[in-house]
């Protein structure tokens, strides 16, 4: 069976899945999936260089803020 966010095994009850791709220099981008929702990828155009941070309310797992920050240009 297929599990969120591609995980090889389920969540227990009342917690929620996520997985974080690190990317790879310029060739594969990052990404962020939440509960089975995507939330930042070079597909959805919100990735940058440097640190690629999602914000996400801990009891709804709602997302509040996805932003970048790049390291490299201050």
């Amino acid at each position: 069976p297929r599990h969120k966010c591609g995980n090889q095994k389920s969540c227990p009850q009342n917690h929620f899945a996520f997985k974080i791709i690190s990317g790879a220099a310029n060739v594969v981008g990052p990404s962020i999936c939440f509960d089975n929702v995507v939330l930042m990828s070079s597909v959805k155009n919100n990735i940058g260089r440097g640190l690629n941070i999602a914000l996400v309310n801990g009891t709804s797992g709602r997302l509040l803020k996805a932003d970048t920050f790049d390291m490299y240009s201050g």
